[in-house]
This record gives C-alpha cells, sequence and structure tokens, in this order.
C-alpha cells in the first residue's frame, strides 16, 4: 500500500500471469515472456502452474481465479504480439509505457538496445514493480529503463517526463496497453493531449482499447458477483468503437494506420481460444502522427 492509501494494480499482476501461462505454449516462435514468470510470487506463480497443467481447482471462487489467468492468458497473446511487432518495425530511440504494471518488454526485447524507455505508472504500482524486479534482477536489453511515478489525479505527464529526461523534441513512440478501459473517457482525452504535446513528427502510438460488447460486459460482471476482486475493484469506466477513436486521435494529429481486434490477431496467429467475446471487442492500433 502506498502513501497514497492506493493499493498496486492486480490487474497488472493478472496480465503478467497470463504471459507467464502462455510462454513456450502459445504462438511458439512469435510470443516469448520468458522474464514474466520471475515477477510473480509463490502463490501468483502457484496459480500459473495450475493453469499450464489443466489442474482447476475445487471451490467456485478459486475456480473463478483459475478461469481468470486462463483467460487473460488467451488475451494478451495476441495482444502482445501486435505490439511487440509494431515496436520492433519502428525501432524507436524513445519509448513511453503508459500505465506499464509489469510490463516486460525493456527486459526481453533485443531490439530495444538502443532505445531509452520511461515506464509511467502510479507510485503504488511502481513501487511494487521495482520490489519484484530487485528479487528477480533480470538484466535491462533497452539502453534504459527509467521509472516515471506519475498520479493522473495529481500529477501532470509532461512535468513528470521532463524532470526524467524525456526529450518532446525527438520522436516517441507512445504504448498504452491494457489502460484505457479503465479510465473515463475525459480522462482518455486528456491523456492524449498530454502525450500529442511531447510528440515530435515521426511519433506513433500503439494503442490497446476495448469496443462495447454486450457479452465481455456480462462476462466481467458475472467474474464480479462470484467474487472476483480485480474486476470488482478495477472496473471499466470506457469503451470505443473504431471509428469514434480514430476521430478522437485525430483531433490530435495521429493517423490510424492499423486497428484490429484481437480475435483476428488470434486466428493468424493459429491460437485456439474459448474467449471469443472479449477477444472479439479488445483491439489494438497504431496511429502515427502527421
Amino acid at each position: 500500500m502506498s502513501e497514497s492509501g492506493r493499493a498496486a494494480s492486480r490487474t497488472a499482476v493478472l496480465v503478467c500471469q497470463g504471459r507467464a501461462v502462455a510462454d513456450g505454449r502459445a504462438a511458439v516462435g512469435r510470443f516469448a515472456d520468458p522474464v514474466a514468470v520471475r515477477l510473480l510470487d509463490p502463490a501468483e506463480r502457484a496459480a500459473v502452474d495450475a493453469v499450464r497443467a489443466g489442474a482447476p481447482p475445487q471451490g467456485w471462487q478459486a475456480r473463478t481465479g483459475y478461469e481468470s489467468v486462463r483467460a487473460c492468458a488467451e488475451v494478451v497473446v495476441p495482444r502482445t504480439v501486435a505490439i511487440d511487432e509494431a515496436l520492433r518495425v519502428r525501432a524507436p530511440r524513445q519509448v513511453v509505457i503508459l500505465g506499464a504494471g509489469l510490463d516486460t518488454r525493456a527486459w526481453r526485447l533485443a531490439e530495444l538496445a538502443g532505445t531509452d524507455v520511461w515506464e509511467v505508472d502510479h507510485p503504488a504500482s511502481q513501487q511494487d514493480k521495482r520490489a519484484r524486479l530487485a528479487a528477480a534482477a533480470p538484466p535491462e536489453l533497452a539502453r534504459s529503463v527509467r521509472f516515471t511515478p506519475v498520479d493522473f489525479a495529481v500529477d501532470d505527464l509532461g512535468t513528470a517526463l521532463d524532470g526524467a529526461g524525456h526529450d518532446p523534441a525527438a520522436p516517441t513512440t507512445w504504448l498504452w496497453e491494457g489502460v484505457v478501459p479503465y479510465l473515463s473517457r475525459a480522462q482518455v482525452r486528456a491523456t492524449l493531449a498530454a502525450l500529442a504535446a511531447r510528440s515530435a513528427p515521426g511519433s506513433a502510438l500503439v494503442l490497446n482499447y476495448q469496443a462495447p460488447s454486450a457479452k465481455a460486459t456480462v462476462g466481467r460482471w458475472l467474474t464480479r458477483l462470484l467474487g472476483n476482486a480485480i474486476t470488482a475493484g478495477e472496473p471499466w469506466r470506457s469503451l470505443w468503437q473504431p471509428a469514434r477513436m480514430a476521430a478522437l486521435l485525430g483531433e490530435f494529429g495521429l493517423r490510424v494506420v492499423s486497428d484490429r481486434d484481437l480475435l483476428d490477431l488470434a486466428e493468424a496467429l493459429g491460437v485456439s481460444s474459448r474467449g471469443r467475446a472479449s477477444l472479439r471487442s479488445g483491439r489494438v492500433a497504431v496511429a502515427e502522427l502527421g
């Protein structure tokens, strides 16, 4: 728990567990995250091991947790591959990860060897990640990793990045994964305005967001009803139709060059899935400045 009273994100842990489940098993040759399991504590690893073994626990509450990790693994594989490949194509000098959570790209993507990475997150989540990294001690592959604590309720993103050495005159690739649904529309707009103000020509945004889906919404409601503390504590606040997201990005000079749903991405990878509704509503878009 941080001094502000906010705990580190549990969704970040769930996503890390999902990547650990899929490592070496799904989309081999396109997806790999050997660092993820190293960032988990023993109880979190035990849940990963159970899913990898196909051994669901007894009891509805434990089974709900098990199914959340299993389903998350299905979602993160196509999402991660799409984002990783967008970064590889660009080989950017600067990458800013907004709401970094337990992201591992700076520790597993060799293509970031010439890249300075800024990880922006709430102080509580960042404190938790740095403790996990200290225990796991994975080597950094990026040129540098600059932890930039930002509480968007009280802090200014631009001021924080200035203090962390980000150069607004150089092109930046912004990565915004697994965050947008948890923000209000006003917060999404304000964040886009802040990043656009620091984006030089040649900059890009790799954006993961959630489109409206009655099935996905009902699914999250049911998991909350069954006692899933993660979805209960971190509800979705904004969903976006692709056309509306493209229009919003266009207001800030960002032109969408690709926007695909996760089911389409999963099928292209040959990844089987049971959670088709959640994959259909999840999307990854790439937008370029200018």
